[in-house]
C-alpha cells in the first residue's frame, strides 16, 4: 500500500514538471486545432476514433502539428491496448518483443494492440518490413507519425496497408488561440497568481513559432517562468515576448517536402516572371541555411530552359553569378544571386530551344537513324579524300551573308520554332529570311 502511495505521488509529480506543452496537451478530438480536414464533423478519421474502429494510420506534417497529440487522442478513445515506441531510440528488438506480447493479449484475453511508432522514417527498411507480416494478419494495428513525405520515407507495402492522412501545420490565429487557451488551463502551473497578457504579445510567439505547437508553447513557458508577479499578476508582455522567442525557426530540412516545394515556388516564380516572389523563396531558402551554390545552379537552369534565346545574356548572368558565388561565399552571395534571379525572372521568356533540344532526343529514339551526308562527313583525316568524305561540302562564309543552302541531314524548322519574343523575335527573322530569300532582279 505505501509503495503505490509513493508511485502515486511520484507519477504526480513528474505530472507536474513536465513541459508545458505536454501539461496541456488536447485531450479529445474538438480540443486539437487545426485539423478539421480530417477531424472535423462526418470525416472519416473522427468517426473512427469516436466508433474505436481505428485501422493502421500514416499521419504526415510538420513538426509540432499534433500528430503526436492525435495518436493520444486515440490512445484515450480506444478499448485496445495502446503501445508507444520512438523509431530514433528503438529496434527491431524492442518492436518483436512489442509484437510478441500483442500476439499473447489477442489469445488469452481477445485484446487488440495499437502501436504508435514515432518518427517511423527513421526506421530502415528491415525494421519496416518487420512491421509487415503483423500488420498484415491484424495482430497489432500502427499508427505511425513522420515529418518526412510518407510516400519516400516509408516502404511500399507498409504503405499500401494504412491509411495517409497529413495534418496541416497551424495559422497564427490558431496558434494565438492556443496559447490563450493555455493560459487559462488547469494544468498551466502557478496557481497562485493571475496570469494575464498584453495585447500583440501572444501574436508574436505565434508568428515566431511559424506552426510549431511545442515551440510557441516551449517560448511561453519561458516567459511565465522568467518573469517577475506584481501584486499576484504575472504579466506577458510584447517586450518579454519578444525575449522568449527571439528568431523564426524555419521548417526546412534540406532534404525532404520544404526543399523541394520551396525549389519549386523559387523556379515557378522565375519562370512567370515575378522577381519579388523568387526574392522571396530565395530569402527563405537561405534562411534556412540552403546552400547559395544549390540556388545559383537553379537559376542557370532557369536562365536556359526559361529564358533561353529570348534574352541570351540571362544564361551569361546567372552562369556568372554562379562562379562568382564559388569565389566570394556568404553571406556577400546573396547579393550577387539578388542580382542575377531579379535578371532571370524579369527577362522576356522562351522555351523553344529547351522544346527543341527534347523534341530532337525523341527523333533519334523513336526514328530510324540518318546517315550523315557524305558532304558533310570528316575530310581532316590521312586518307579521307580517297574515300570522298566531305565531297561538295559547301563552305558557308565562302558565300554572301555567310550563307549557302544545302543538306544538314534534318530540314530547319524540323525541332526548333524561335517565338516572337526579345531577341528570338530577331532570330526568328533571320531564319525566316533565309527560308525565303529576297528574289534577285
Amino acid at each position: 500500500m505505501t509503495d503505490n502511495l509513493f508511485e502515486h505521488a511520484a507519477a504526480e509529480r513528474l505530472r507536474k514538471e513536465a513541459p508545458l506543452a505536454r501539461r496541456v496537451a488536447p485531450r479529445s478530438i474538438d480540443e486539437l486545432l487545426g485539423q478539421d480536414h480530417i477531424l472535423g464533423p462526418g470525416k472519416i478519421l473522427r468517426r473512427s476514433i469516436e466508433a474505436d474502429r481505428v485501422t493502421s494510420l500514416i499521419l504526415y506534417g510538420p513538426p509540432g502539428c499534433g500528430k503526436t497529440a492525435l495518436a493520444r487522442i486515440i490512445a484515450m478513445h480506444t478499448k485496445s491496448s495502446f503501445e508507444a515506441l520512438n523509431a530514433v531510440t528503438s529496434g527491431v528488438k524492442e518492436l518483436r518483443m512489442l509484437i510478441a506480447q500483442a500476439k499473447e493479449r489477442r489469445i488469452h484475453h481477445q485484446k487488440k494492440t495499437i502501436v504508435f511508432v514515432d518518427e517511423i522514417h527513421r526506421f530502415n527498411r528491415a525494421q519496416q518490413d518487420a512491421l509487415l507480416p503483423d500488420v498484415e494478419n491484424g495482430h497489432i494495428t500502427l499508427i505511425g507519425a513522420t515529418t518526412e513525405n510518407p510516400f519516400f520515407s516509408v516502404v511500399a507495402p507498409l504503405l499500401s496497408r494504412s491509411q495517409i492522412f497529413e495534418l496541416k501545420r497551424l495559422d497564427e490565429e490558431q496558434l494565438t488561440r492556443l496559447l490563450q487557451r493555455a493560459l487559462e488551463h488547469p494544468d498551466r502551473g502557478l496557481d497562485e497568481l493571475t496570469i494575464r497578457a498584453d495585447e500583440g504579445a501572444l501574436l508574436h510567439i505565434a508568428r515566431y513559432a511559424e506552426g510549431d505547437v511545442r515551440r510557441a508553447l516551449g517560448a511561453l513557458e519561458i516567459a511565465l517562468l522568467t518573469t517577475p508577479p506584481v501584486d499576484e499578476t504575472l504579466t506577458v508582455t510584447i517586450d518579454v515576448a519578444q525575449e522568449s522567442i527571439q528568431r523564426k525557426m524555419l521548417h526546412y530540412d534540406g532534404t525532404g517536402d520544404g526543399h523541394y516545394d520551396a525549389a519549386s515556388a523559387f523556379i515557378k516564380s522565375m519562370r512567370g516572371s515575378n522577381p519579388d516572389a523568387a526574392l522571396y523563396w530565395m530569402a527563405r531558402m537561405l534562411e534556412a541555411g540552403e546552400t547559395p551554390r544549390f540556388i545559383a545552379r537553379r537559376i542557370v537552369i532557369a536562365a536556359s530552359e526559361e529564358v533561353g534565346n529570348a534574352d541570351p545574356m540571362a544564361l551569361v548572368t546567372a552562369t556568372t553569378a554562379w562562379q562568382a558565388c564559388e569565389f566570394i561565399g556568404m553571406p556577400e552571395a546573396r547579393i550577387i544571386l539578388a542580382q542575377a534571379v531579379t535578371y532571370v525572372a524579369s527577362a522576356p521568356k522562351s522555351n523553344a530551344a529547351y522544346m527543341a533540344i527534347n523534341a530532337a532526343l525523341e527523333h533519334v529514339r523513336e526514328n530510324p537513324t540518318i546517315e550523315v551526308p557524305g558532304h558533310l562527313q570528316d575530310s581532316s583525316y590521312k586518307g579521307a579524300k580517297r574515300l570522298k568524305r566531305g565531297d561538295g561540302y559547301k563552305y558557308a562564309h565562302d558565300y554572301p551573308d555567310g550563307y549557302v543552302d544545302q543538306d544538314y541531314g534534318i530540314p530547319r524548322g524540323t525541332f526548333y520554332h524561335p517565338l516572337d519574343r526579345g531577341h528570338e523575335s530577331k532570330i526568328r527573322e533571320r531564319l525566316q529570311t533565309l527560308d525565303d530569300p529576297p528574289e534577285q532582279d
